[in-house]
């Protein structure tokens, strides 16, 4: 793993109060009870998608998330600011980026501080930051790696590459369902709304991960033959071809659980060096058969050897497939979100008898409702 989320702290967030010096390791797989705080936790990083996407996306996310109130923890009436900073660790050093979002008129936010450095391996003495100043709309990063700054373009493409896929939409008008720009394939968006490009590029590019992804759908998807990729005046549509039938079916004749599976399984099955340095997934079991998880979870395992994978799930088949260790419990109590770990070896007498989810289940580790 190249690249890898050493440190994240992070206040004031939604129902996180506070969550000091959180250390992901390569699997981060998020347990608890509606309402606890695994997506609030997956959200944050929603949050830094857009704001380092390009100038004005701060903003526009806040407002498409009800205002600034709704960010912050019990709203302005208690917690004024949202503060974060991360760490993100190379082979060359460490690359630092902290914020703060104060709360201001028109239920927005503003920059309280924002600033950024990089402390290189084997040198004792951290560097001092780069300070970016304050009362600003959106990121100043982006501005500062624009002009050419070396530091500031390395930490933008770094937090750039923390990506939050969620591939719940599937509803008659989500995106994914609808043509899309033949040369919008480079990423796999968040949502899935390429990914008929992203597939067709996979096929022309990078075959042998093209074959991969047809085969593992053809496991879980039995009928299954293969996609039917056209480009039609620049842009494409998801369309597929099944066993025993000579017809085209299109995205529309897709179901919710198919159309979920294609785009977790291309996302998962594409090139080692192509998948996000952290890769966040909200909730990927989300209507999708017993066996299908068993094959998604594989594919993450083996995404952790190239990327850092932070995961919510309430799926105890999910679950299952993961060694305790790679489990953080999320519990609610006194109205903040609480994350916990646990051990193998600490819990070694009862996984002799029992398999994570039953621990779960029986609030041997927490993360249950009415806790």
């Amino acid at each position: 793993m190249a690249v890898r989320l050493k440190n994240l702290t992070l206040r004031g967030f939604k129902t996180i109060r506070e969550l000091s010096d959180f250390q992901p390791r390569p699997i981060n797989i998020l347990l608890g009870a509606n309402g606890a705080g695994k997506s609030n936790f997956i959200s944050f990083f929603r949050l830094m998608s857009w704001m380092m996407a390009t100038p004005g996306e701060l903003q526009r996310h806040v407002a498409d998330n009800r205002g600034a109130h709704a960010l912050l923890y019990d709203g302005p009436e208690v917690t004024r600011e949202i503060e974060a900073s991360l760490t993100l660790e190379t082979e060359k050093g460490e690359n630092d980026y902290s914020f703060r979002l104060f709360y201001a008129a028109g239920d927005t936010l503003l920059f309280a501080d924002e600033r950024y450095r990089f402390s290189r391996t084997g040198v004792p003495t951290r560097v001092p930051w780069r300070e970016l100043g304050a009362g600003h709309r959106e990121a100043r990063l982006i501005e500062w790696a624009e002009s050419g700054d070396v530091t500031a373009r390395t930490v933008l493409s770094l937090l750039r590459r923390c990506i939050v896929h969620q591939f719940h939409n599937t509803s008659a008008t989500a995106r994914v369902r609808g043509k899309w720009n033949l040369h919008d394939s480079r990423w796999l968006k968040e949502d899935g709304a390429n990914l008929a490009p992203f597939l067709l590029r996979l096929r022309d590019e990078a075959a042998p991960y093209y074959r991969r992804i047809v085969e593992t759908l053809r496991l879980i998807l039995p009928f299954f033959a293969d996609f039917e990729l056209v480009d039609t005046q620049g842009s494409v549509l998801l369309q597929w071809r099944e066993r025993g039938s000579d017809m085209v079916f299109d995205v529309s004749q897709a179901s919710d659980g198919m159309l979920r599976t294609m785009a977790l399984v291309a996302l998962l099955g594409q090139p080692e060096d192509d998948l996000p340095e952290v890769l966040v997934l909200d909730e990927p079991e989300l209507g999708l058969h017993p066996y299908a998880i068993e094959v998604v979870a594989g594919m993450l395992r083996a995404a952790s050897c190239h990327a850092q994978v932070l995961v919510a799930t309430q799926s105890t088949a999910f679950v299952d497939r993961f060694d305790l260790d790679d489990i953080l419990v999320v519990d609610r109590p006194d109205r903040e979100s609480v994350f916990r770990r646990f051990s193998t070896e600490e819990y070694q007498e009862w996984l002799d008898e029992y398999a994570v989810s039953e621990l779960w289940e029986k609030n041997v580790l927490g993360g249950r409702p009415g806790r």
